[in-house]
């Protein structure tokens, strides 16, 4: 194995990336992911990393010279996070509808206004319907691990779709963790050399983007959503491989204390941690209460999140972003959908928590599933508002 070093989580993935030798890094500098980025430049300037580093002038061109880069067959790598998503949506659709493997790391900020720095998921809901792989992380050296499953993914033949590694900014990117770092050999074995389906060759011209007629466009968004929901046993794969290599073993849904349990936590990122030791200390107190860390994103794991909630009465969902004007908060609606048909549905209920970094506390997470469990509307609401 690797050695385990006290290290910045977004120093250990910008390493991480340096590791899997990447061609081309677009970037733009935005809190919390600036780090990131810093760092590979530093790497890419030392002669480290042999690559080319882009210090471009927006968030927008970043993942344009992303799409650039990929068409042209290199592998390539972008970090932004909040208002810089916003700012790159418009191509981080075109890169998923092109099938380019490009990965993102994504320092999940909160959108403005008012202007916040602090973490909750409400850039990556902008942007959950964008046909990207999206996997979120719980800590540092899952953050770190995710590099490489990520390019792993991404750039087999049979899937050729962008990855979002969503992490939470501040609260993962910037604090210190013990990293058990791969070594070089361990990489390569992973890993293998990046060889596109399709590249812009000026020996074999080929039009990539080209406009896209009535008569064609429906039928390009169905091999579109094919090859994402195609893509989910290359996912599963990935990690399987990855249990292998290093004994660390990682799932699309991942359970704890969920034996017997009545309520389930269901949540995603870092606050699964705070979550766990809620479950903890409501276990101590006989109550039977379990937890769901849901990790794969997109592709939705839908028969997983069956088996994981079955035989439960209640579900409390923690999201971490508002959907203005609509009967549940994102990632409630997907869970009450998938369990709307199932025979003896739990009762699922919705909590929003942590909005703009505001903190959340095991004993907080106590109160979410008291307050859920009293409420016989199924209520949506945002915990610890103040007035």
């Amino acid at each position: 194995m690797g050695q385990k070093v006290g290290i910045e989580v977004s120093i250990a993935a910008s390493d991480a990336v340096g590791l899997c030798d990447v061609d081309v890094v677009a970037a733009y500098p935005i809190t919390p992911q600036t780090h990131v980025v810093e760092h590979l430049a530093e790497l890419c300037a030392s002669g480290k990393l042999d690559a080319e580093f882009v210090p471009v002038e927006s968030e927008h061109s970043a993942m344009s010279v992303c799409c650039g880069s990929s068409a042209a067959g290199a592998r390539t790598f972008t970090a932004t996070s909040s208002q810089g998503l916003a700012l790159m949506a418009e191509i981080v659709f075109i890169a998923s509808s092109m099938r380019f493997p490009i990965v993102m790391f994504l320092a999940n900020r909160a959108l403005s206004a008012p202007l916040s720095i602090w973490n909750d998921h409400s850039d990556t809901m902008m942007v959950r319907d964008s046909g990207w792989i999206q996997i979120f992380c719980e800590n540092g050296q899952e953050v770190y691990d995710s590099i490489f499953h990520a390019f792993r993914i991404a750039e087999d033949p049979t899937v050729s779709l962008p990855v979002m590694i969503n992490v939470d900014g501040f609260n993962l990117t910037h604090v210190i963790e013990p990293i058990e770092f791969w070594t070089k050999e361990m990489v390569q074995k992973y890993l293998p050399p990046f060889k596109p389906l399709h590249r812009l060759d000026p020996d074999k011209v080929v039009t990539m983007g080209a406009f896209g007629m009535p008569e064609i466009y429906a039928e390009a968004k169905m091999s579109q959503d094919k090859a994402l929901w195609n893509s989910f046993p290359v996912i599963k794969q990935g990690w399987d491989e990855l249990a292998q290599l290093t004994g660390r073993k990682y799932s699309p849904v991942e359970l704890y204390r969920t034996e017997g349990a009545e309520t389930i936590i269901l949540a995603m990122g870092s606050i699964c941690e705070t979550a766990s030791m809620a479950v903890d200390q409501m276990r101590e107190q006989g109550k039977k209460v379990g937890l769901v860390k849901l990790r794969l994103w997109r592709p939705l794991p839908v028969d997983d999140i069956k088996k994981a909630l079955s035989g439960a009465k209640n579900v409390l969902v923690l999201d971490r972003a508002v959907s203005f004007g609509a009967a549940n908060a994102p990632v409630t609606s997907e869970i009450r959908s998938i369990m709307y048909h199932e025979p003896n549905r739990p009762n699922v209920y919705n909590t929003i928590a942590g909005l703009g970094g505001r903190d959340v506390t095991p004993d907080d997470i106590t109160r979410m599933v008291q307050n859920a469990l009293a409420d016989k509307n199924h209520g949506y609401n945002i915990f610890g508002v103040r007035g």
